[in-house]
């Protein structure tokens, strides 16, 4: 199964609102969707995101790492024997994101091949545990929000989009805390935002407000900092931005840590395997986290997660696609009891609605 033609999709998904990130703030997304045709008339997809400031990219600098870089370490390979395709793409340094949509494509062309869903190739479940991601808002509405996703959808965990300043942060736990009720469980992401010295007392305060882990409290590096951090704190300490390998993961899980976020919109389903991996040899739990996926990207990253090794791994962040107010799929995933439940279609391309795709292209 050798490559034989391959395209680069571009759109825009507006968002259902604003959307206020640590980042930026945003009133859409834009949207890299990858197609891998085989010489056997199959086609994987993939789908990257493009954010100048947190995914590095724009669609041109994508397009020409694709084309001139990536996808022509894959001439002549068999795609389907996942480790040649692994080995070729670890040669290439940097283009991040790049290899990780080539890796992700090769693997939907494998389940195709197999006729599979993409989830039952990788040992998964079809049903799979989420989590609402609240993103910053005052409290209020951060409050209001939580409790309509946990009736509508049956969500039992929300991740808090935190880092709005430690007293806004708290305030905004309890309010949530009122709208969904005890039985909810309640992560915190504060995309590094506190100064590492002030880390452990705010670990602690989240810890005091029933929060069961604490994401990326300040900028994290593997090092005395952080194994005292975690040993001092009563609940994991979640590694996200600085766990980009499985390599990332052994320096982090040296140190002590006891959950590490694999993502594999970024790194490519392959390499969320060795950080889950990772995970699971050294007693940490493995966090499925989002990269701000439509809702083609999350089927795809979800279909690791019932396949996760790692012990007790934490609910996957995927339910970012519900704030979109524009899709590039003919339907949304059905989501009931906070699970959502993946297709049994093996190829996932014929899930893309390709009019839409050229309806919203930029």
């Amino acid at each position: 199964m050798k490559l034989a033609h391959w395209s680069l999709h571009v759109y825009r998904l507006r968002y259902a609102r604003e959307i206020t990130w640590a980042h930026a703030a945003e009133s859409s997304g834009d949207y890299a969707l990858l197609t891998l045709a085989a010489d056997n008339g199959l086609t994987g997809i993939a789908e990257g995101v493009i954010k100048p400031t947190r995914t590095g990219v724009s669609a041109r600098s994508l397009a020409a790492s694709l084309e001139t870089v990536v996808l022509p370490q894959l001439h002549n390979l068999n795609l389907n024997d996942k480790e040649a395709v692994s080995r070729a793409l670890a040669r290439i340094p940097e283009n991040r994101l790049a290899k990780a949509m080539a890796d992700n494509a090769c693997w939907v062309l494998r389940a195709a091949a197999a006729g599979q869903p993409l989830w039952r190739l990788l040992g998964g479940k079809r049903e799979v545990e989420l989590a609402w991601m609240l993103t910053r808002q005052p409290p209020a509405r951060m409050a209001a929000e939580a409790g309509e996703a946990c009736a509508r959808h049956g969500f039992r965990h929300i991740k808090v989009q935190a880092g709005q300043g430690r007293e806004t942060d708290l305030r905004t736990l309890a309010e949530v805390r009122a709208a969904v009720g005890p039985e909810v469980s309640l992560m915190v992401d504060a995309n590094g935002s506190y100064g590492r010295a002030e880390a452990a007392g705010y670990v602690q305060a989240l810890a005091d407000a029933g929060v069961s882990v604490a994401e990326d409290p300040c900028p994290l590096a593997a090092d005395e900092q952080f194994e005292a951090l975690q040993r001092a704190s009563p609940i994991p300490i979640l590694v996200d931005l600085a766990c980009a390998s499985s390599q990332d993961a052994e320096l982090y899980a040296g140190r002590g840590a006891q959950a590490l976020a694999a993502k594999p919109a970024r790194v490519g389903l392959s390499e969320a395997r060795a950080i889950d991996a990772v995970a699971a040899s050294r007693g940490a739990r493995t966090a499925l986290a989002v990269y701000y996926e439509s809702a083609i990207g999350s089927i795809i990253s979800l279909s690791l997660a019932g396949a996760l090794a790692s012990p007790r791994p934490l609910p996957a962040s995927h339910s970012f696609f519900l704030l979109l107010g524009a899709q590039a799929t003919r339907q949304l995933p059905e989501i009931r009891g906070g699970r959502l439940a993946l297709p049994e279609e093996p190829e996932l391309e014929r899930l893309v609605d390709w009019a839409a795709v050229k309806r919203l292209k930029i």
